[in-house]
């Protein structure tokens, strides 16, 4: 029987799937979420956090016997037993299939939802509105195979309901209100029936149902969100000169926001922005990511472009990364993954300072990939530096390429110029995005 512990933040719906599949089978899982055993955005950073766990992302599993896991999938996995897992091969194949399914159908959208209205993300209507599109074919989906099912698989609980049912919980909470959940009742009733389990609520409590749809709160957006300090200004003279400066720090003692109006979760969220620059601590590179994204864009790719960009790259102070999407097989229409690229780039949005990337889509409608050439500063993956930049990139293989190697050079040119033989692929070029 396993027995270990769960690095994680309180509140964490990632956690919440480990967590109760250890419930189910009796695994023994201590949980470290809180001081002294574990602090978010500090212990995770520690030499000795990332010898373990080299991501340093959350949660992560150690076991008493020091093996260690991380990948919230795969922690669930191993803490859970057969029945969740599958008893036969294609029952197997099926949780699989459904634990895939949340990752890459449900977590995006409901993601670009739901952040918003928690302050952890920046409201966009237009992408607000396509995530609102895309769940309602995703219920659909998941409505007619509930029909004559009382869960996901088989006759009882497994870990396709327990990941399916976590992905949706911020969707429940937060934004399903009953006239948008009304005409899915398979799933409503499905979706009550798991979090009602004696093993959900031990883990996540009672579950109160949306019953208004949240907004988003540009107050309290605002208020999680890094405030950056103006400089100083210069001192005219005496006590006077004093008056002003003491009323703008009593001003943003009153705009602090009090503790209790925030959940455990958003607090975890809120802590990581408000952190200094998680790049501060890197020494200065002589490459400037914003003048290659000003030749990229506006100058010949193949003329001006890349030769600017190996004439100036710091290798030091940058580094190149190869992702493959994972989950290859399952994707549909070229529309469809189109919009997972430009969901993933979406959520992105404040790590533009400090990263580049070209993306490109192959091959057809249900016969296509997603491979791509990231740039980002440091040596070390960016989404592990902030929880709102971690929403995607599980879905993805990545791979750190020698920048001296021949390669590396082939790749970045076909990436960047999206043309070339791309031998490693297998499929035809279709469309490609740019994240700058």
């Amino acid at each position: 029987m396993a027995a270990g512990t769960l690095f994680t933040f309180p509140e964490n719906w990632r956690a919440f799937k480990a967590q109760i599949a250890a419930q189910y089978s009796g695994a023994t899982l201590k949980v470290a979420s809180s001081a002294p055993a574990f602090t978010f955005g500090q212990t995770n950073r520690t030499p000795a956090f990332l010898n373990n766990f080299p991501q340093g992302k959350v949660p992560a599993y150690q076991g008493d016997d020091g093996f260690c896991l991380f990948e919230s999938n795969a922690i669930a996995y191993y803490l859970g037993n057969d029945a969740l897992r599958g008893a036969t091969p294609q029952a197997s194949a099926q949780v699989l299939q459904w634990v895939s399914f949340a990752d890459s159908e449900i977590v995006p959208p409901a993601s670009t939802w739901v952040f918003p209205t928690l302050g952890i993300m920046h409201f966009n209507k237009q992408a607000t509105e396509q995530a609102k599109e895309e769940m309602k074919k995703v219920l659909a989906i998941l409505n007619q195979h509930l029909k004559t099912r009382t869960y996901l698989v088989g006759e009882r609980v497994s870990l396709a309901d327990i990941t399916v049912a976590c992905s949706m919980l911020s969707l429940y909470k937060q934004v399903l209100e009953p006239s948008f959940r009304q005409p899915y009742s398979n799933v409503n009733r499905w979706f009550v029936t798991c979090v009602n389990q004696p093993q959900f609520k031990t883990v996540i409590g009672e579950v109160k149902l949306c019953e208004k749809m949240a907004q988003f709160d540009a107050k309290k957006f605002a208020e999680v969100q890094p405030k950056k300090e103006a400089p100083p200004k210069k001192e005219k003279g005496g006590k006077e000169a004093a008056k002003p400066q003491e009323k703008k720090e009593k001003k943003k003692e009153e705009k602090k926001p009090e503790p209790e109006e925030m959940d455990d979760c958003e607090a975890a969220w809120a802590a990581e922005p408000k952190a200094k620059d998680p790049f501060a601590e890197l020494p200065k590179s002589t490459f400037v990511m914003d003048e290659f994204k000003r030749k990229y864009s506006n100058e010949d790719t193949l003329k001006v472009a890349i030769p600017h960009f190996w004439e100036n790259f710091d290798a030091e102070g940058y580094s190149i990364w190869y992702s493959e999407y994972k989950y290859s097989n399952e994707l549909a229409e070229v529309y469809k993954s189109c919009n997972l690229i430009s969901g993933m780039f979406q959520r992105l949005d404040k790590l533009r300072k400090n990263a580049f990337a070209s993306v490109l889509l192959f091959g057809r409608d249900k016969d296509s990939s997603i491979s791509g050439i990231w740039v980002f500063r440091g040596q070390n993956l960016a989404f592990t530096l902030s929880p709102d930049w971690q929403i995607d990139y599980e879905s993805y293989d990545w791979r750190k390429l020698d920048p001296n190697s021949d390669e590396c050079k082939t790749m970045v040119k076909e990436y960047f110029s999206w043309e070339g033989e791309f031998k490693h692929v297998g499929k035809a070029f279709n469309q490609g995005k740019n994240f700058k």
